[in-house]
């Protein structure tokens, strides 16, 4: 085996395992929703995961390591991308919002805050910014 190949599949095990912890926290109601479907699928295809990995994940998802953010800034990191990726797909509407919020929350941001954080974070990547404006501006939002 090739370092590549080491490198290649401790990357995909990371995307595998986000993408496990995301599917978690849709779970935590006990029901995948029609737009959470559609969102995991979307997200599925983003994180390369293959259909047959996907299946096993819905499956067994509580195997896989979560793998939460360390620091503030990598918890705004991955809402940044989660955002980028709910706006580039053009997803409108409540249900998208709800499903980006239940994922902050699952990211570590306080539930009496998160719908603040998540309206920002959407119109931030909206307004194209980068990842350091991003960062920043979420940061100071309450300044």
């Amino acid at each position: 085996m090739s370092i590549s190949d080491l490198f290649d599949s401790g990357f995909k095990k990371r995307n595998e395992d986000h993408f496990a912890s995301i599917v978690r926290v849709a779970m935590e109601d006990g029901v995948i929703t029609d737009e959470e479907k559609a969102f995991l699928d979307r997200l599925a295809r983003n994180l390369d995961i293959s259909e047959g990995d996907y299946a096993i994940i819905l499956k067994d998802y509580a195997s896989h390591n979560i793998n939460p953010p360390t620091s503030y800034d990598s918890r705004l990191e991955r809402l940044y991308d989660l955002s980028r990726m709910v706006f580039v797909d053009h997803i409108k509407g409540d249900d998208e919002e709800h499903v980006l919020r239940k994922i902050a929350v699952g990211l570590g941001f306080k539930p009496e805050n998160v719908k603040y954080v998540v309206d920002k974070a959407l119109t931030l990547v909206s307004n194209k910014v980068d990842l350091d404006t991003f960062i920043e501006e979420i940061k100071t939002m309450n300044k």
